[in-house]
């Protein structure tokens, strides 16, 4: 059985991944027609904490998006979620929001977030900082590539929710420095991503020690079986919420640049001293040929920064922070920074790599046209 799934996990990670159909890369942003949502609730709606209805008219948000509208009055009745919905969709507002009125109400209640990437935990920390400003409610952040001490030191502090990613919760589990006994309300984000990722085992052995008693959030773009059988033994009588009002984002024009044998590095040059490629992400496959890239660019004079498995966490959040800041205006990444983000005014995203899947492709392109802008998507094929 082991040796099964360390040759599975081997091919995904390593293997060429199977061409795409280049007409799934090529559409205007035009040719489909938005629907129009229409809330059945407002924020103010909501059975929630006054401060909290404050913290969220503050940071912006003036009525709830699809996942939002129909996630949080269940979550506040106490029903365990199965929520399908795309990247983007505002999901982490959907949990915490109801998740944060639950503690303020009642102190003995404890939150678990799981994340499949250190980034997208960074920033549903940094969402739920927000959401409880002036509450005296906290946080601690449990991720891989950063001191783990420091992390066991804030565990031994008063704290309302940890958010953090499998691995890092399962070493501190074992080494007994996180009582997973102790959180009743647990959300695992992203759940198709943990599962491209190989984090099953973790997430069925961090599920085995959490309490009976507990309320369980389980958010994933797709329900293939695998999923889907997880979710039914984590879950007690879920719930079901599917907002995927469409795969494509609406507001990004799709189209691919032949190499034709050419030398691709000398394509993106020509692209990025383009007029218009004012913010740009470079996705790729592999950690090494992204480097390589970086270092291409760096040397010609580009303000670049890049995300990759080789770099420790500060520096992927330090090129972040650079990136969504303007310090530079390209980023190079493989997919580790494909899913949740929430970067303004991508203007291109350009897929220097084929996706290995279509499903990585939507989230890939998802990074640019948000916010009602329009952005452009290229894909690199032979």
């Amino acid at each position: 059985m082991y040796k099964k799934q360390f040759r599975q996990n081997w091919q995904k990670r390593f293997n060429k991944p199977k061409k795409l159909n280049p007409s799934f890369y090529i559409k205007k942003a035009d040719e489909a027609e938005e629907k129009i949502f229409i809330p059945k609730h407002n924020f103010s709606d909501f059975l929630i904490n006054d401060q909290l209805k404050k913290n969220i008219l503050e940071k912006g948000y003036a009525s709830p998006t699809p996942i939002q509208d129909e996630a949080i009055e269940h979550i506040l009745l106490g029903k365990d979620i199965i929520g399908l919905a795309n990247t983007g969709t505002g999901k982490t507002a959907a949990f915490l929001i109801p998740l944060i009125n639950k503690v303020l109400y009642n102190r003995s209640q404890k939150i678990l977030v799981i994340a499949p990437t250190r980034e997208l935990a960074v920033q549903i920390q940094e969402e739920f900082i927000a959401f409880t400003k002036n509450m005296n409610v906290y946080s601690v952040l449990c991720i891989g590539g950063v001191n783990i001490y420091r992390q066991i030191h804030n565990l031994r502090r008063d704290h309302d929710i940890v958010i953090a990613t499998p691995g890092r919760i399962k070493d501190l589990e074992q080494q007994g420095k996180l009582k997973l006994f102790k959180y009743n309300n647990i959300v695992l984000d992203e759940v198709d991503r943990m599962m491209d990722m190989g984090f099953i085992n973790d997430i069925k052995f961090i599920i085995s020690r959490l309490p009976q008693n507990r309320q369980s959030l389980f958010f994933s773009a797709t329900l293939p079986q695998e999923i889907s059988g997880l979710a039914h033994s984590f879950l007690k009588n879920p719930v079901t919420i599917s907002v995927k009002l469409q795969e494509i984002p609406l507001k990004v024009d799709q189209d691919v640049v032949r190499v034709n044998g050419r030398v691709k590095a000398d394509i993106l040059l020509d692209l990025l001293s383009t007029k218009g490629f004012d913010k740009v992400l470079v996705f790729g496959r592999t950690k090494w040929a992204m480097n390589k890239l970086f270092v291409f660019l760096d040397r010609r004079g580009f303000k670049v920064a890049a995300i990759h498995g080789n770099k420790n966490q500060a520096q992927r959040q330090r090129a972040l922070n650079q990136f969504k800041n303007g310090l530079v205006n390209i980023l190079i990444a493989t997919d580790v920074a494909s899913r949740g983000l929430d970067i303004d005014d991508v203007t291109h995203v350009i897929n220097y790599d084929e996706p290995a899947s279509y499903d990585d492709y939507i989230h890939r392109i998802g990074r640019t046209g948000r916010a009602n802008k329009t952005g452009t998507a290229l894909t690199f094929i032979d």
